[in-house]
Parts: C-alpha cells; sequence; structure tokens
C-alpha cells in the first residue's frame, strides 16, 4: 500500500495570529479557521471549523503572560487530538515561563517542567521554539523538541549593517555561550558585562570584562524585559569608550515603560523579532520577522527532511 503524505492544517493562537498568518503565508497555505466562543466569566472554548482527521496540524502561539495564552494552546492541542489529528505540533516562537527553568531557592516551582508536562499531557507530538531562556528545557521534554536560533535571521543583518572594528556583548554572565557563538560567525572579539541583581528585574552593579574603546558594540540577549540590563550595560559601553552600542534580541517583551528607557538609552537601535506580537513600536526599534524560518522548518518537519541547515549556532 502507498503512503500518503497527511494533510497540512496550520492554526494560530489568538494572540499570535499576524505572525501566524505570515507564517501560512510563507508555507505557501491558508490560515485554518478556528473559533473562540467566549463565557461572561471569562471562560473561552476554541472550536476547528474544518475537519483535522488525520492531517498534520500546526498550531502556532507564542505562551508570554497573561496565562491565558498558554491556556489558549493547550485547549486548542485539547481539541485538535480528540479530533483524531494524526501529528499535533505545538509552534511557540516564545516558549514562556522558561525562565523558572531551576529552582534558585527552597520552596518555588520549576515553572517551564510543568508546561513541557502540560503540553505533552495535552497532546502534543512535537514542539518547534526559538531561542529558549536555557537550552536544557529540551531536555524536559520526552517528545521532539525542534530549537531553532534567531542567529539565522540576526547575523545576515548585522553583517549588512557594515560595521568596523565589530565587537559582541553579553550584559551577563549567562548569554557568554550565546555572544561567542555571534562573534565565531562576525568573525570580532567578545565582551562581558558582570552584573549582580537585588532581585528579578534590578539591577545593583554591573562592571565590564573586555576592552570595547573605538570599537561597534552589538549586545546579544535571548530577551527583553523591562530593557534595564541592555541601558544599563549600553551606557557603560559608551562611558568605556565604544563608537556604537546597538542591541540584538530574541524576543521583545518590553514590560512596563521598557520602551521609553530604549528610546533614551545611548543605543543606536535594538534589533528584535516578531516572535511576541505589539501594536506600535519606535523607530529606535526594528523588527525582522521569523515567518521565513518557522515556515521553512515546519515544512522540513512536514517532509521528513533535516532542519540542520537552519542553524548558525
Amino acid at each position: 500500500m502507498e503512503y500518503s503524505m497527511p494533510a497540512v492544517k496550520i492554526f494560530a493562537c489568538t494572540q499570535s495570529t499576524e505572525l501566524a498568518g505570515k507564517i501560512a503565508r510563507a508555507y505557501g497555505i491558508e490560515l485554518g479557521n478556528v473559533i473562540f466562543s467566549r463565557f461572561s466569566d471569562g471562560e473561552f472554548q476554541p472550536s476547528f471549523e474544518e475537519s483535522v482527521r488525520g492531517a498534520r496540524v500546526f498550531i502556532i502561539g507564542s505562551t508570554h503572560p497573561t496565562s491565558e495564552n498558554l491556556m489558549e494552546m493547550l485547549l486548542m492541542i485539547d481539541a485538535a487530538k480528540r479530533a483524531s489529528a494524526k501529528h499535533i505540533t505545538a509552534v511557540m516562537p516564545y516558549f514562556g515561563w522558561a525562565r523558572q527553568d531551576r529552582k534558585d531557592k527552597p520552596r518555588v516551582p520549576i515553572a517551564a517542567k510543568l508546561v513541557a508536562n502540560l503540553l505533552e499531557t495535552a497532546g502534543a507530538t512535537r514542539v518547534i521554539t526559538m531561542d529558549l531562556h536555557a537550552d536544557q528545557i529540551q531536555g524536559f521534554f520526552e517528545i521532539p523538541v525542534d530549537h531553532l536560533y534567531a542567529s539565522t535571521i540576526f547575523v545576515p543583518y548585522i553583517k549588512s549593517l557594515n560595521l568596523e572594528n565589530l565587537c559582541v556583548a553579553s550584559p551577563d554572565m549567562g548569554g557568554s555561550k550565546r555572544a561567542h557563538s555571534y562573534a565565531k560567525f562576525l568573525n570580532s572579539d567578545v565582551v562581558i558585562c558582570y552584573k549582580q541583581r537585588k532581585k528579578a528585574n534590578v539591577i545593583e552593579k554591573m562592571e565590564l570584562i573586555g576592552d570595547v574603546e573605538g570599537k561597534n558594540v552589538v549586545l546579544v540577549d535571548d530577551m527583553v524585559d523591562t530593557a534595564g540590563t541592555l541601558v544599563k550595560a549600553s551606557e557603560i559601553m559608551k562611558e568605556k569608550g565604544a563608537v556604537s552600542v546597538r542591541a540584538i534580541c530574541t524576543h521583545a517583551i518590553l514590560s512596563g515603560n521598557a520602551v521609553e528607557k530604549i528610546e533614551n538609552s545611548p543605543m543606536e537601535e535594538l534589533i528584535v523579532t516578531d516572535s511576541i506580537p505589539h501594536n506600535s513600536l519606535p523607530k529606535k526599534i526594528h523588527v525582522l520577522s521569523c515567518d521565513k524560518l518557522f515556515a521553512d522548518v515546519m515544512r522540513s518537519v512536514h517532509e521528513h527532511a533535516s532542519i540542520s541547515n537552519k542553524f548558525l549556532m
């Protein structure tokens, strides 16, 4: 009996409709029809308005807080499973709750592991995500995880700027491996910022390890939340004689007054992806879309092809 490939269906969670539409267009198919019924108390119910029986279903949605975004993903996975989808892939450009990847003090949860368990229990058969806060989160799953890197998008852009005396910087010790990977492809030096936190999102002090005088600095991080770390690092770089400072961050959370901080900072620009949707951003924040990267990997997954050529790091 001849094997026939299952049909491909792409659906969007409400918070990622715009990005999902771009990914579907890059893939070459229409975005699937799903509607959400909402009850007066806030409860909601997704409903696929087309058959998914025997199909390979891709459900696209970033799971940044609030927790409603994660709940949407889980309910859609469960609905697809109960509608007899053959393969269910959770496409999570931003994997939320990933900063809680270990117990850093007594009596706290490991939220990233809990989210992994929830996705598997709901019925996901594969996860595709980008720039996890910690690579080891892949090990929390018992299903395949395709972990993509935004370096595939960022490196060509940085090269196109033709910056002389380029220097890659990590805003903290934890990101030093990421900075070294970028530096390898950009043939540049690496400097690292050492920071001490009073508490979450509050920096007590920061020091620079390395020389940036006369250099064009590119700060590299996986996410920008309150932007406190990036702004502080850019100020130190300028004080130490950097010609220019720009930053590349995969996930633009931009909570609180982060946008205002960035606009008033000495950074030339902040380059981010569209993994997290924003209505409007100032000119200083430059958005590069990850749609083609995800569409290409989704096609490779469907065709059982290798995705290793999508990795720079």
